[in-house]
């Protein structure tokens, strides 16, 4: 039998990204490589252990009492590993490859889009893939360097950066006004239908801040989503008002056949950060564009 000096570093960082994603697909596929070959190299691991690390079923994976101290141990020393080698590469070679980020819809097209472009004359050798979502996508097990995110943020595992304070104002299409007296102060928004993000049972509480005090309301309508985008779309098309973000629409407004309402209210103070997995050592392409965002972030009209 062999020896467990002797193991085989592929196999023990299969047996990582396993324990990591939850799946043998999800791991093959960071891996690339086949998903047989995931469950050759952990066999093999196992087999020259001389335990078992990993109880499966047909509905999870679990690790065994030994796999959970092997992981423990093993997950550092890969860490380490592909740290050194993204190193060596870096000390090699100017800045490259490939950097993968996400962000909401809306921000990735109004922020990001020219910062990117900017970034991409700068740095060509550095392949930026933006992926755009109102998912909250899980940066370790999805293998992303970096999220941009609106909002409270609920994963302290992540190093956040704060960029921004955004405020939010009301929004209505000249179709809509037209058919609809406009609102002269917040409570008139009950008397009219609006669009909502994350809405519950059709109802959503805005709070919005102005000269004679906040005002929390209880809105009310028959669409709401969790796409910003989507939103403000529906807006467009004249279902009724939404609450949208003032870097992405006061710009647009005119042209896209939205119009302000309320324009001395608006919700105050959402934040903005770009989070990043922890990690001891960051590719210096990754640091690149981090930098790169925060600073052209300092040029956004957020309010």
């Amino acid at each position: 039998m062999t020896t467990h000096g002797q193991l085989d570093l592929n196999h023990i960082a299969a047996f990582v990204r396993v324990v990591e994603t939850s799946s043998f697909t999800a791991a093959a596929k960071a891996l690339g490589v086949p998903k047989s070959s995931v469950s050759r190299s952990l066999a093999r691991l196992e087999e020259q252990l001389g335990t078992r690390l990993l109880q499966r079923t047909t509905r999870k994976l679990s690790l065994t009492d030994a796999g959970k101290a092997y992981f423990e141990r093993v997950k550092a020393l890969m860490t380490g590993i592909d740290e050194a080698n993204a190193e060596a590469s870096e000390l090699g070679h100017s800045a490259h490859g490939t950097v993968r980020i996400t962000a909401p819809v809306d921000m990735g097209v109004m922020v990001l889009a020219h910062i990117l472009a900017q970034f991409a004359v700068i740095h060509p050798k550095i392949h930026v893939d933006l992926v755009l979502t109102s998912r909250m996508v899980s940066l370790v097990e999805e293998g992303f360097d970096m999220a941009l995110r609106a909002g409270r943020l609920v994963d302290s595992s992540l190093v956040a950066r704060k960029i921004a304070n955004t405020d939010f104002g009301v929004f209505g299409a000249k179709s809509y006004l037209k058919k609809h007296p406009c609102p002269r102060h917040p409570k008139d928004l009950v008397d009219h239908t609006c669009i909502l993000f994350r809405g519950v049972k059709a109802r959503s509480t805005w709070s919005l801040s102005g000269p004679d005090g906040q005002h929390e309301v209880t809105v009310t309508g028959s669409i709401s989503a969790d796409d910003m985008a989507f939103v403000k779309r529906v807006a467009r098309d004249g279902l009724g008002l939404a609450l949208l973000p003032l870097f992405s629409s006061s710009e647009e407004a005119e042209a896209s056949g939205l119009l302000r309402v309320l324009p001395d209210y608006c919700q105050r103070g959402s934040p903005v950060h770009l989070v990043m997995p922890s990690s001891q050592f960051v590719p210096t392409r990754v640091t690149l564009l981090r930098d790169f965002i925060i600073e052209g972030a300092k040029n956004v009209k957020w309010h």
